[in-house]
């Protein structure tokens, strides 16, 4: 668009972060958009196994090995074998900004034909206000060729800063297996330009594998939980995450946006396995999250660590008659804060993690 100002390349204040268990030649298709950012690879499953990067990417990898040495016995709060062991890599990484994207998601075109730059996008989305406390009808209001419409208290104009960057996608939808198995053949083609602020007090469900997020406004919240090996449920990860954050956004006046960038899901995991993964979850997604919606947190929480030891008191005090699980998650949830911290002393935002094979 004339006259649109360039979006600021933040290279050396953004990490792309990708779980994976196979060879990375996915990067290849996002070189010419990834290629000047630091990627922190989290290497799930068979730590001897060798996955193979693409010459020319600055990276750092990281498996199970390196984990269990870097957090000694706090390791226990990373999933094993599930695709939440992604949330290891925002624990180490020290830029301001995450993207974290799945190995099957590729570059997507706009209706043009044009090749989406979707990290561009969610620079965009990060670097501009939201509007949780009153909703535009027409969407995103800071976006170039739109304004507040009529009626818009100026009061709140100024919008909240933004902390998550929700993106969508073109082709394989984000779906879970019920609706998988009932719709096979189901493929997303529905290109929608709008960017909107999902509005405070309203949860919604977060996807993992297109999303950015501001780490020093809501970092410690982004936690993925315990899935995967060994725990009776999978797939409910970024949503775990999704609905933490959101409660505690809300709380602390932070925004999150949805819409805008879409990539191309080229991969539709099996059904079958997922539901085996979810069907635990399918069942008490239906009391988590009434918790969440009646969540509160007290004004004296204050840090994103605050509230979400608080919140972590509460999973166990009104999630564990539930199942045995929860009493887990929630303890998780506090060795989780407790290893961020270590990692992450206040105030020293520019060390650098020497662990990890740095490339």
């Amino acid at each position: 668009m004339a006259g649109e100002r360039a979006t600021p390349l933040l290279k050396d204040e953004l990490d792309i972060v990708i779980p994976t268990i196979r060879n990375l030649d996915f990067l290849e298709m996002w070189r010419p958009f990834f290629q000047p950012y630091h990627l922190i690879i989290v290497q799930d499953g068979d730590p001897s196994k060798t996955i193979k990067v693409p010459e020319g990417f600055d990276y750092e990898l990281y498996n199970r090995n390196d984990i269990n040495r870097i957090l000694g016995p706090k390791a226990s709060c990373i999933s094993f074998k599930d695709s939440a062991c992604r949330c290891f890599g925002y624990m180490v990484s020290k830029k301001k900004y995450i993207y974290t994207i799945d190995d099957d998601c590729f570059v997507a075109k706009d209706p043009s034909g044009k090749d989406i730059n979707a990290l561009e996008q969610h620079i965009k989305n990060l670097l501009s206000p939201s509007t949780p406390h009153f909703f535009n009808t027409l969407y995103d209001p800071y976006r170039e060729g739109t304004d507040f419409v009529r009626g818009y208290p100026f009061s709140l104009r100024g919008g909240e800063p933004t902390a998550v960057s929700h993106g969508l996608w073109l082709n394989i939808p984000d779906y879970d297996a019920p609706t998988q198995l009932v719709k096979p053949r189901e493929r997303n083609t529905r290109y929608v330009d709008l960017v909107m602020t999902i509005p405070k007090g309203t949860l919604f469900p977060m996807c993992g594998m297109n999303l950015a997020f501001n780490r020093d406004l809501i970092g410690p919240a982004m936690y993925f939980g315990l899935m995967g090996d060994g725990q009776p449920i999978g797939r409910y990860d970024d949503m775990w995450a999704g609905w933490c954050t959101k409660v505690i956004c809300d709380h602390l006046n932070l925004g999150i946006k949805t819409g805008l960038p879409y990539i191309w899901h080229s991969k539709a995991s099996n059904p079958f396995v997922n539901l085996k993964k979810e069907y635990k979850g399918i069942y008490w997604q239906e009391e988590i999250i009434p918790f969440f919606k009646s969540v509160t947190l007290p004004k004296e929480c204050i840090t994103v660590q605050d509230c979400y030891l608080e919140l972590s008191k509460q999973v166990k005090a009104k999630l564990s008659s539930i199942d045995p699980y929860f009493t887990k998650l929630a303890d998780a949830m506090v060795t989780w804060i407790e290893a961020w911290d270590e990692l992450n002393p206040s105030g020293d935002a520019s060390t650098k993690l020497a662990n990890g094979a740095a490339k």
